[in-house]
């Protein structure tokens, strides 16, 4: 039995809000027969806040869980962020060097520090280490702060300690093809590499929506235009607010648009629909992942929201909106994911931040109802093919497993 270290600084445990993806990965490893430690933060990176450690005491894992002290942040870009993950990195380190007796190492990168600070133990130890790539810093805060000079000068200690880990990688799980090959840009290497979607379980989503079917209501005449996630700087729900408005001009009452989630912009674009008056947009705000999956599978359009700029491949919701089974509007610009798109067949991709697009968009599969029929069943056949975590997540066991010799 080897002894597995898995390091993310954002999993959503019992009673939490978040994303479950190393939750997956942790009872995969374990159930494999592996013992199996999840080091995590004591900050709730989605709710903000500190974890209620002593509920946490209470709840039952198939792992064990270790945590490191985080002071924790306001929002997603913030200097007070950086300082966070600083501290967090010290304590991993401290906690590696005193009981960090493992056989493996996974870790998520981002944040680089605390990947970094893992990679090192781990070449220190003469042991594997596997990074799990989900985002690429700092070339995706370049969207929000994209200063000439200034913003090379700022985010060269990012770039130094990303290019750094990737050198000490033993292996790569990339959650796109684009992420998987980032530490191979300026590197040629040979490692194992593989793509795994971030993903769902299936069987969870499905159950999902029967406990909730019920009390998550539709009109008989409505048709709903989903969105949800972060309601954040990427996210192009503005123009999604506009196009709605857009579409009521044009007389077309019984189209609801849904936007589930929270985030630093949901306020001012509360204001904005109601400034338009566009009181056929609602913010449902945070629901529940057994609750989200059936307003998803309750839609007839889901859109996939992203402003031009913005860095994101193929992101956590996918996974869910393909589960659900719907037609999928795109405006991600990244060119795997449009082609992804455009090949499997599971929706349109449109230009991102064009309100007067969106809304014909959404106008010509509203009038085509057989369409969307078939887009929907191609998305939950891709959904079942690519993104069902226990199918998917072998990938990741059978790297850890031939890196461990097994």
């Amino acid at each position: 039995m080897s002894k597995i270290a898995v390091i993310t600084m954002g999993v959503r445990l019992d009673h939490e809000q978040g994303y479950t993806r190393f939750r997956s990965i942790c009872e995969m490893f374990a159930d494999a027969g592996h013992e199996v430690d999840l080091i995590t933060t004591t900050f709730q990176h989605w709710e903000k806040r500190q974890r209620d450690m002593e509920q946490i005491r209470h709840d039952k894992y198939k792992f064990r869980l270790r945590f490191i002290y985080e002071p924790g942040y306001k929002k997603n870009i913030d200097l007070r962020r950086i300082f966070s993950h600083k501290v967090a990195a010290t304590k991993l380190r401290k906690l590696l060097e005193r009981t960090g007796d493992y056989d493996l190492i996974y870790a998520e990168i981002p944040p680089n520090n605390v990947a970094l600070t893992a990679a090192e133990y781990a070449y220190k130890r003469g042991i594997p280490f596997i990074a799990d790539v989900n985002d690429l810093w700092p070339e995706a805060m370049r969207m929000v702060i994209d200063i000439p000079v200034l913003s090379t000068v700022l985010f060269y200690p990012l770039q130094r300690e990303a290019e750094k880990v990737y050198k000490l990688a033993s292996g790569v799980i990339g959650t796109s093809d684009e992420y998987r090959e980032r530490p191979f840009l300026r590197r040629k290497r040979d490692i194992p590499k593989k793509t795994v979607y971030v993903g769902n379980e299936l069987q969870v989503f499905d159950e999902g929506f029967e406990k909730n079917k019920d009390s998550v209501v539709k009109g008989a005449d409505e048709f709903w235009v989903s969105y949800a996630g972060t309601i954040g700087t990427s996210y192009d729900i503005r123009t999604m607010v506009l196009a709605a408005e857009v579409l009521k001009k044009r007389g077309i009452t019984n189209i609801r648009f849904k936007i589930l989630g929270d985030g630093p912009m949901r306020e001012e674009l509360e204001g904005l629909a109601e400034a338009r008056k566009a009181d056929h947009v609602e913010f449902v705000g945070y629901v529940a992942y057994d609750r989200m999956a059936a307003y998803l599978v309750k839609s007839d359009l889901l859109v996939n929201s992203f402003v031009r700029k913005a860095p994101q491949s193929i992101v956590t919701k996918i996974g869910d909106y393909l589960a659900a089974g719907k037609p999928m509007i795109n405006t991600c610009m990244s060119p795997e994911f449009r082609n992804k798109v455009e090949q499997d067949g599971f929706g349109i991709n449109i230009i991102p931040e064009d309100a007067k697009g969106l809304a014909d968009a959404v106008e010509a599969l509203y009038k085509d109802p057989e369409r969307c029929r078939e887009m929907g069943e191609r998305a939950r056949q891709i959904a079942e093919e690519q993104f069902d975590r226990p199918k998917s997540y072998r990938e990741i066991l059978k790297m850890a497993e031939e890196l461990l010799g097994r």
